[in-house]
């Protein structure tokens, strides 16, 4: 193992430990509707690090023991999966809801179902392109207003960081304190009017309360400057949006990102959507020198790569932009040796009108990939082909990011954890949009077609079931013991 690999292990023990003690912070309020026992049985039941046959035994919405079968305990309703996968719920820590103000585009309803439909069992929403912006507690209690009764899987929230509450610690304590799990900002426009571009200055005042509450700051990292541009270029050409935005925005602001970690002692700090596989070594050597910065990479990232987008095909278009083969390919090496935290989707859908479906114009259409439902055989059909195993996979998706943003109850199948799993073949085979109906408001993704390996069979929340495949194409499942949606809002206090 090489000093990085050491250093990763060591912190993510660490972090999983603190990530841990947050329970008791961590609004769980015993759900009446859990059922009060059911054991899970599969050939394939994925712990951290290993793959193992065993029984899940569930109580009350947490797990209770993963043991062997003939270990189990007696009189408990039990579900043999065979040797379908039994993986901890996913957790996505980047997600678009748009609600309120905005649910023309997304909204609670469909983006949570879309998530359970996927085997994602928690999300973590955005506080911009919902209406108003989430940036002080007043607005904030207006989001969580806004989902009672429309959350299908658990939903925490992040709150805002923009220069007009940066330098107010009051606003950003209140803010903080109705539990918000960390406070995201750009470092770039971000083409929501009311959620300003922030600067270094507000970048390090705002660090400071962070710090005093042991949050993290989530940062969309590119520093505009000036570029050259051939304005007799095709706007339909992908390559022409790419070389609007190139990779020194995302070094110059990963720099900047760095630079005030190393003066602002003890906030932790996490770099958003990481495109640029030249970003990694920077990235690495934070890590080596013991500076709090983690990182995430996406779906579409990893899946999709610049030279084989078509022509006029704006439903590829998202901020930092999708880059070359060979740096998709890179960006796997990073996810492997752990310079790259782990995998979000940053859904961001948007009306088909928005995208400019038609006119096909990358310099002009909404930004933005939908992609929340299709994260798990997504990742998987990718991981598979470079050698990562089911357990590799769960790191990335259930238990880092749940660590990062201190969802202790979530992530991994384990004793005291909140019974969510996700139940999926990861050998059969998937067409998004034929045999796996999208759930999304909007339909229009640039998965659509692509063939997958995953199907999600069932997804659990709490121990509940909240979506099954069974019963018929794509039907989603109602069946709970509690009326209406299952999911809830998690605050951190």
């Amino acid at each position: 193992m090489d000093v990085l690999s050491m250093i990763m292990a060591l912190f993510f023990m660490l972090l999983a430990v603190w990530s841990q003690s947050q329970l008791a912070a961590l609004q769980q309020p015993k759900s009446e509707a859990a059922p009060a026992l059911e054991i899970l049985y599969s050939k394939r039941v994925v712990t951290r690090g290993a793959v193992i046959a065993a029984a899940v035994h569930v109580s009350d919405g947490r797990v209770q023991s993963i043991v062997p079968m003939r270990n189990a305990p007696k009189g408990p309703k039990v579900t043999d999966y065979g040797r379908l996968a039994i993986s901890p719920g996913l957790v996505d820590v980047h997600v678009h809801l748009n609600e309120p103000g905005r649910e023309e585009w997304e909204g609670f309803e469909t983006g949570t179902k879309a998530a359970a439909t996927g085997g994602v069992t928690t999300v973590v929403d955005m506080p911009l392109n919902s209406y108003p912006t989430i940036c002080d507690a007043a607005t904030f209690d207006g989001k969580i207003a806004a989902s009672k009764g429309k959350l299908h899987v658990d939903v925490a929230f992040w709150g805002g960081l923009v220069p007009q509450n940066a330098h107010n610690e009051t606003v950003l304590d209140e803010l903080i304190e109705r539990g918000v799990v960390g406070l995201k900002t750009f470092m770039s426009p971000s083409g929501i009017g009311d959620f300003e571009q922030s600067f270094k200055p507000d970048l390090e005042a705002a660090l400071k309360t962070l710090a005093k509450h042991q949050v993290p700051l989530m940062a969309h990292a590119e520093l505009p400057s000036d570029v050259d541009l051939d304005p007799n270029a095709d706007p339909r050409k992908y390559a022409t949006y790419l070389a609007t935005r190139p990779r020194k925005w995302e070094q110059d602001a990963i720099a900047q990102l760095v630079e005030i970690a190393s003066t602002t002692e003890g906030a932790p700090i996490h770099i958003a959507h990481v495109s640029d596989a030249d970003s990694l070594e920077m990235i690495a050597e934070a890590g080596r020198q013991g500076k709090r910065i983690t990182s995430e990479t996406c779906t579409h990232y990893l899946t999709f790569a610049a030279e084989e987008i078509p022509d006029g095909s704006t439903l590829h278009k998202c901020a930092p932009p999708i880059r070359e083969a060979e740096n998709r390919e890179r960006l796997w090496e990073g996810i492997k040796n752990g310079t790259l935290t782990f995998v979000s989707s940053d859904h961001s859908p948007a009306p088909p009108e928005d995208k400019l479906v038609e006119e096909g114009d990358f310099l002009r259409a909404w930004g933005g990939i939908s992609s929340l439902q299709f994260s798990l055989p997504a990742t998987w059909t990718q991981a598979l082909a470079r050698g990562l195993t089911l357990a590799d996979v769960a790191e990335i998706w259930s238990a880092r990011p749940a660590a990062v943003v201190g969802l202790g109850a979530k992530g991994t199948i384990s004793a005291g954890k909140d019974a969510d799993f996700v139940v999926w073949d990861p050998e059969a085979e998937i067409t998004v949009g034929e045999d796996w109906k999208v759930e999304h408001k909007h339909k229009l993704t640039p998965y659509h077609g692509m063939k997958m390996k995953g199907k999600i069979v069932a997804t659990y929340l709490r121990g509940e079931k909240i979506y099954s495949s069974s019963d018929e194409r794509g039907k989603y499942s109602h069946n709970h013991r509690a009326a209406g949606p299952y999911g809830r809002p998690l605050l951190r206090k």
